[in-house]
This record gives structure tokens, C-alpha cells and sequence, in this order.
């Protein structure tokens, strides 16, 4: 039996009023975290290639509880697009986010601030650390990492910056860039110092965001390019439902977090 493109577009376009629904869907009033990132796909547009973020909302509710709150096709990742995506979850019944945790594009804090003023913003640990050893020579890649980890795994902020200092007087002769990369982020990559170490660990990185898109670029990698937006939505659709199917229950280590964040975040949580 042979099937045409024309008649597999046709029958899973029936999908897109599903996926329409699933986006407009309420949400809850409160999330202890939400993650947010964006993954690149080529699609077609206007006789012509061009290259669109597709932006990613994870939630984790008070219950401890992950799902994915949204996933949204638009041009170039930018911090405009983000707002309107907040302004979306704010719409749909979510009053307050704890905290949020971002890979750190520039105008995101803003975004997030100007649509939820109260959120906690932490900027992931790990692509700091990325973009900082970018461009560091193989030969000193090692002792660099052990002296940025100093940093980033300081007990508190005031022994985190100190280390900061003692990184710059070694290393800014030959890498000037790092320390002040982490000078002009550090309101967003210190936020987790203030927390015990089970709610550090469930912010410091965007890994819950970056697992479900490697998960996607599994199902997606056969493509090259997407004929359109909606082509592209919907194999990122049906992709999330089969692996949010897994997701069952809460974190183990819920219990000791809910407990943390009922204290930091007394006046905002519902007695």
C-alpha cells in the first residue's frame, strides 16, 4: 500500500486542533520551578530555509510534580519572545513562579521580572561554564576547572566571591573575559547559594529542560528540515506525550525541598 506525503500531512493535521487545546489548557496557580530553554530546527518559510527556536516551558508544581507547561515555534530566540510566553502562563492561571532557571540569554531576567516581579532567577550553572572554557587551551583546561569550581561550589556567596577574586588574580592575565563574564551575570548565577544543598541541586543546572530536548532531538534528527511551523509542532507534540508518559510521581527528595521552600517562600504560599 503506498501512501502519499499530501494524504500523512492531511491525517495528522488532525492533531493540530489537540495541540491548539493543549496550549491553551489552565494551569496552576503556583509553581515551585519552572525551567526554560530553547532548541533550534530548519524549517521552511517563504521558498526558503531559516532556522527557528522552538521555546520550552517545564514546570514543577508544589506537589513536586513535572510537566511541560508549553512548547512554542517562533523566529530567533529573544527575550521579546519570552515575554510574550510569560504573559501566555500568566494567562492561563499561573500567578506566581518560585524560581526560574535559564540557560542566560541577554533581556531574560528582565522578561521574567516585568511579568512575575517576585521570581527568583537562576541562570544555569553549567552553560556559564561552557561559554567560560569556550576558547581556554587544552593545557590549562584542568587546573581553570578546578579553580571556577571553587567558585560555584562555595558553601555561601561571600566564600564564592572571594574565590572569584583569587580566579581573576591568576587568571586574567591570560583569560580576562571569565571573571568578568561572572561578574556581569552574578545576580542570576548566585541566587542557589542561599539555599541547602537538595534545593541547589534541583536549580544550579538546566538539566531537566536539556534531557527532554535531547529526547526530542532523538525523534527529530531524521528530519533535516521541517516543511512548516505546524509540521514542526506537531512531531514535537506527539514526541512529549510519549515521553511525559514516564513521568510518574514526584522527586524522591520532595518532601525535604517543599519543606525548604515553605520557609524562604512563607509569605507567597498559601497557609
Amino acid at each position: 500500500m503506498e501512501v502519499s506525503d499530501s494524504l500523512v500531512s492531511r491525517i495528522t493535521d488532525k492533531i493540530l486542533p489537540v495541540v491548539k487545546e493543549w496550549h491553551q489548557r489552565p494551569l496552576e496557580s503556583i509553581y515551585a520551578v519552572v525551567f526554560m530553554d530553547a532548541i533550534h530546527y530548519h524549517v521552511r518559510s517563504e521558498g526558503r530555509i531559516v532556522k527557528k527556536a522552538v521555546y520550552i516551558a517545564i514546570g514543577i508544581n508544589m506537589d513536586g510534580i513535572k510537566e511541560v507547561l508549553g512548547m512554542y515555534v517562533g523566529e530567533n530566540e529573544s527575550a521579546k519572545y519570552w515575554l510574550s510566553i510569560l504573559n501566555g502562563l500568566k494567562n492561563r492561571g499561573v500567578e506566581d513562579i518560585l524560581i526560574t532557571c535559564i540557560d542566560g540569554p541577554t533581556g531574560f531576567p528582565e522578561a521574567i521580572s516585568a511579568v512575575y516581579p517576585k521570581t527568583e532567577v537562576q541562570q544555569c550553572i553549567i552553560h556559564q561554564l561552557r561559554n567560560s572554557t569556550k576558547y581556554v587551551s587544552y593545557k590549562d583546561i584542568k587546573t581553570l576547572m578546578s579553580d571556577l569550581k571553587k567558585v560555584y561550589g562555595a558553601v555561601d556567596e561571600e566564600t564564592a566571591l572571594y574565590e572569584l577574586e583569587n580566579f581573576a588574580a591568576k587568571w586574567d592575565v591570560k583569560y580576562p573575559k571569565i571573571s568578568a563574564s561572572w561578574r556581569a551575570h552574578w545576580a542570576e548565577l548566585s541566587t542557589y547559594f542561599k539555599y541547602p544543598q537538595s534545593v541547589r541541586t534541583l536549580i544550579y543546572t538546566t538539566n531537566a529542560i536539556e534531557n527532554f530536548n535531547r529526547q526530542l532531538r532523538k525523534v527529530t534528527k531524521s528530519k533535516a528540515v521541517f516543511p512548516n511551523d505546524d509540521s514542526l509542532l506537531k512531531m514535537l507534540y506527539l514526541a512529549q506525550m510519549d515521553i511525559t508518559r514516564k513521568w510518574t510521581g514526584r522527586r524522591r527528595d520532595w518532601g525535604e525541598i517543599h519543606s525548604q521552600l515553605e520557609i524562604f517562600f512563607a509569605d507567597r504560599l498559601p497557609q
